[in-house]
């Protein structure tokens, strides 16, 4: 299930991109069927050893070329262990609302990405997510460890994009159907996959990104403006002026 647009994007084969808080890895993974090379971070070393493995899968499976260019990379989002300018293109998915110096992150997104680079962030919605909060205290910080401990509205995401010096040039939302989800998991508690509602939402959902019938496909476009659960935002990094000595 893929939040970002990879041709909002603008990621080319050959491209060098960062996956920043890659959990499963699932843009990683079509990172790199894409013919981009990929660098995966994340701070959680399960995740990471599950990622790297199912590389070598994909690998074995032929899936993807054997010379492809994965990198799963242990790191903290306030201290990137890259150096300037570094990546063509870099996502950052459902990663800032868990960070509590989000501008600080942003702003070493925008540090190691190129001048000319592209970026794409994508946050829980504003009126999705305000609707978990009101279901479940368990959902969010500081109850929960590693929960979120905001909910953005796009005006101010956009805001501190452009503090980090990166300027926004679209945004869409995405997964509405999952919304329901989630509002299910939290009126009955976020933590209880046992619930048969939740069981059996949760079957729907594998089933319709398996199969994705138009009729689902349909319905999530439609209701994507109204209750996407995602926010996603492209920005740029300005290319460096050049003056001509005279």
């Amino acid at each position: 299930m893929l939040t970002v647009d990879y041709d909002q994007l603008g990621a080319n084969p050959g491209d060098l991109v960062l996956d920043m808080g890659c959990g499963a890895g699932r843009h990683a993974f079509e990172t790199v069927r894409r013919g981009c090379r990929i660098v995966a971070l994340d701070q959680n070393l399960h995740e990471l050893v599950d990622v790297r493995n199912t590389f070598a899968a994909m690998i074995e499976a032929g899936e993807l070329n054997a010379r492809v260019q994965g990198q799963p990379v242990s790191g903290d989002a306030l201290k990137l262990p890259f150096s300037n300018e570094t990546f063509d293109r870099i996502i950052c998915s459902e990663v800032l609302e868990h960070i509590p110096d989000d501008e600080i992150a942003i702003k070493e997104l925008a540090r190691v990405l190129r001048p000319g680079g592209s970026i794409a962030v994508t946050v829980p919605a504003w009126a999705a997510e305000k609707i978990c909060w009101r279901l479940s205290d368990e959902y969010h910080a500081p109850k929960a460890v590693g929960g979120h401990v905001r909910i953005y509205r796009k005006s101010e995401l956009m805001s501190k994009i452009r503090l980090a010096g990166l300027e926004p040039h679209g945004w869409d939302k995405a997964h509405s159907l999952h919304s329901p989800y989630w509002w299910l998991k939290c009126a009955v508690g976020p933590n209880n996959d046992d619930h048969r509602l939740v069981k059996a939402y949760h079957r729907f959902l594998v089933w319709d990104i398996v199969k994705r019938p138009w009729i689902t496909q349909l319905l999530d476009w439609l209701l994507n403006p109204l209750i996407g659960k995602s926010v996603v935002l492209y920005a740029t990094k300005p290319p460096v002026e050049t003056t001509n000595a005279t």
